[in-house]
């Protein structure tokens, strides 16, 4: 077993019988108080958030993840098909566990599949893709100036706000953990 000292963002761990992953972890020492750490915490099953306090040195199971680059097949149902690169093996993940960022999943997209033995436990898209934008009302000359935005259809499906200066058939870089425009790509 491990003790809070180990614990970082970003790390699992096993906390009554459930997975939860550290989102935010800080260290603090009030006045003449003892030391404790203050973790706020997802669980990885029903995506609910909690906040714990820890005392420093206190015992915590972590739970050993493996994660996988894995390729992104299709949508069949609720389920996405991702593909072992090394095997081709091909599993079905539950699309809850890509959250927000499953509406920009193209084919042939690398995603990060993470596992606690067989079972996938998270699944997250890329931080940045690029997309075509397929509908957008039409952009006016000079309107570059202002920091106005405007609703934009994607070639997935996802709508994002794009300045005002992006037409139809424009390539756009979208942050995914966001769904915000980033930039504008040339072809």
């Amino acid at each position: 077993m491990a003790d809070t000292g180990d614990i970082n963002v970003g790390s699992v761990i096993r906390m009554n019988g459930e997975l939860m992953q550290i989102i935010e972890w800080q260290h603090r020492t009030p006045g003449n108080l003892r030391a404790f750490y203050q973790g706020k915490m997802k669980n990885l099953i029903n995506g609910k958030q909690l906040e714990h306090r820890f005392r420093s040195g206190e015992a915590v199971d972590i739970v050993r993840v493996e994660y996988k680059q894995m390729q992104f097949i299709y949508v069949e149902g609720d389920f996405a098909v991702v593909m072992d690169n090394e095997n081709y093996e091909q599993i079905h993940v539950p699309m809850i566990l890509f959250g927000d960022s499953a509406q920009f999943l193209k084919e042939g997209m690398e995603v990060k599949i993470s596992f606690e033995g067989d079972n996938v436990i998270l699944a997250e898209a890329p931080t940045f893709v690029i997309c075509t934008i397929t509908y957008t009302e039409p952009g006016v000359k000079g309107d570059t100036a202002t920091n106005t935005l405007k609703p934009a259809t994607l070639d997935t499906g996802a709508k994002v706000n794009v300045p005002l200066f992006c037409n139809e058939g424009d390539l756009v870089k979208v942050d995914t953990r966001t769904a915000s425009y980033v930039e504008r790509v040339k072809k």
